[in-house]
């Protein structure tokens, strides 16, 4: 009797990530419910993928009878907290004027307009009577935060105490461990102004500082140098 021959191991089954699954199968939609549970891994873990957030909202396209509002919802909240990048402009694109006309789009789209148009104070009275929309997603409040900050920097090297307090939705002694933190790692500085109030100084930047700005403007990028040789020569 000759020897059996010996039984070959089966391979395991290659693990792909998301971002390789939505590279190679972009339009497939057995891919579908991969890309929901990873917009709810992106909100658990608060991370980011707008490429696969694109993709899956494509998908739905393809498929509408699949499309869940609760997700469609989530990836435009994390779109919101992007700002200043257009990602939720993009998102928006993808989505169905019916599905937009659900109430809960109607808020995120008024959310967004208020952002973009920096009327702070506006964003964050809808935002309180919308709770159940935006606290679906951790991480909400401070990303919001965050970008009121980028929108004041490029304007003011000083604002008042309580202009500062309405952009961000922050007072009180809340706002006064704010700017110890702020003052201790990020170079901020607070006066007080001619009234009983506070300046906050915030870092100078090319946006609010003429004299930075005046040097980075007299800078010529090289793109635009390498453009000028071909019409010289």
């Amino acid at each position: 009797m000759g020897r059996e021959a010996p039984k070959q191991q089966q391979q395991p089954p290659v693990a792909y990530t998301v971002e390789q699954l939505v590279a190679v199968n972009r339009y497939n939609p057995d891919i579908l419910a991969d890309l929901e549970n990873y917009v709810n891994e992106q909100v658990s873990s608060q991370t980011y993928s707008l490429d696969a957030n694109l993709c899956l909202l494509r998908l739905y396209q393809f498929e509408p009878d699949k499309m869940s509002s609760q997700i469609v919802a989530r990836i435009l909240v994390k779109a919101l907290m992007a700002m200043p990048a257009p990602d939720f402009s993009l998102c928006l694109f993808l989505i169905p004027e019916r599905v937009q006309m659900e109430e809960q789009f109607k808020t995120l789209i008024v959310l967004s307009h208020y952002l973009e148009t920096g009327r702070f104070r506006q964003f964050w009275d809808e935002a309180a009577k919308n709770r159940h929309i935006v606290d679906a997603v951790p991480g909400f409040e401070q990303a919001v935060q965050g970008y009121a900050i980028h929108v004041l920097s490029l304007t003011y090297q000083k604002v008042p105490r309580t202009v500062l307090a309405e952009a961000i939705n922050i007072e009180g002694l809340s706002l006064d461990k704010f700017l110890e933190h702020q003052v201790a790692n990020y170079g901020w500085v607070i006066e007080k102004s001619q009234g009983k109030g506070q300046l906050i100084v915030l870092p100078k930047n090319e946006f609010n500082d003429p004299v930075l700005k005046k040097n980075s403007s007299d800078s010529v990028p090289l793109e635009h140098i390498t453009r000028i040789f071909p019409i010289l020569s």
